[in-house]
């Protein structure tokens, strides 16, 4: 994999294709082997980018006593979108809903359009029953080790205090297993996930922050699932109306997971999105 130095330290990333970039982000406890499914079917004109956010399932650890809170991921994404030099940046959101907050914190000036997977958003950080057990395992001694056991165990992460409202169909071993090798392999990966999941998450500001996107001007894609558990459904419909330019389009027989659920409807929207609507010029 290439990476690239920030101030934080190494970022791994993926890419292929050339052409306007389309950067694909993911969640805690994944990597980006979580677009495995659809990265194929979309479509080719675009540079697709892949980081492995330090988020539990990267390869390599930052360098300690980095800023691993929402601010500091945000800023982490910032950086990595300047040290490729991306402009007019699509940026996906999965998962994890801290990126949304780019615009918030002022740091969105790359990024010209949005697609927003189901995600953390408003005041559901953590969300739901997985969330929550991955902050209650990130207390306990030796708690992350263990939950990273745990979802080896495909009967164990079927259940809803796991994966088993991410995916509505199994997830493979084998994909599962390219998520916990880092962080079962090395404590400084461990560290990392760590440092963001102690990091406080206090409500008002995160519905603050989510609100901040009545400010992005861009076009966007609200890609949510009609059958989510763990992402409020009413959420898709609160984000598409929060934001100027905004449409939704729901994903069905899906939950929060819906690339690896529904790739095939998954990557015809987006291919919709990516050829029908125009990137908002961004600073240079």
């Amino acid at each position: 994999m290439p990476s690239v130095e920030l101030p934080a330290g190494r970022i791994h990333y993926t890419e292929r294709g050339e052409g306007p970039p389309v950067v694909l982000l993911h969640g805690l406890l994944m990597n980006h082997r979580v677009w495995d499914s659809v990265i194929d079917l979309l479509p080719t004109g675009f540079r697709y980018v892949l980081p492995d956010l330090p988020l539990g399932a990267h390869p390599e650890p930052l360098r300690p006593g980095t800023d691993l809170s929402l601010r500091g991921l945000n800023q982490l994404i910032a950086d990595f979108l300047t040290a490729l030099d991306l402009h007019d940046v699509t940026l996906v959101h999965s998962d994890w809903g801290g990126g949304l907050f780019l615009t918030a914190y002022g740091l969105d000036e790359r990024v010209g359009r949005l697609i927003v997977f189901p995600s953390e958003a408003f005041d559901n950080f953590p969300p739901g029953l997985p969330g929550k057990s991955a902050i209650l395992a990130s207390y306990l001694p030796g708690g992350i080790t263990l939950a990273l056991r745990q979802l080896r165990v495909r009967w164990l992460r079927e259940t809803p205090l796991l994966f088993g409202w991410m995916a509505k169909f199994p997830l493979s071993d084998e994909l599962v297993r390219a998520w916990t090798d880092p962080g079962l392999r090395d404590a400084g990966i461990r560290r990392d996930l760590l440092a963001y999941t102690r990091s406080g998450f206090d409500k008002a500001e995160l519905i603050a922050a989510t609100e901040a996107l009545q400010h992005f001007r861009g076009e966007a894609l609200i890609l949510w699932s009609s059958a989510g558990k763990v992402m409020p459904r009413e959420h898709g419909r609160r984000l598409a109306d929060l934001m100027p330019r905004a449409r939704l389009v729901e994903i069905d027989d899906a939950y929060v997971l819906s690339m690896l659920d529904q790739p095939n409807a998954v990557a015809a929207a987006v291919t919709e999105f990516l050829t029908s609507t125009t990137v908002r010029p961004t600073e240079r």
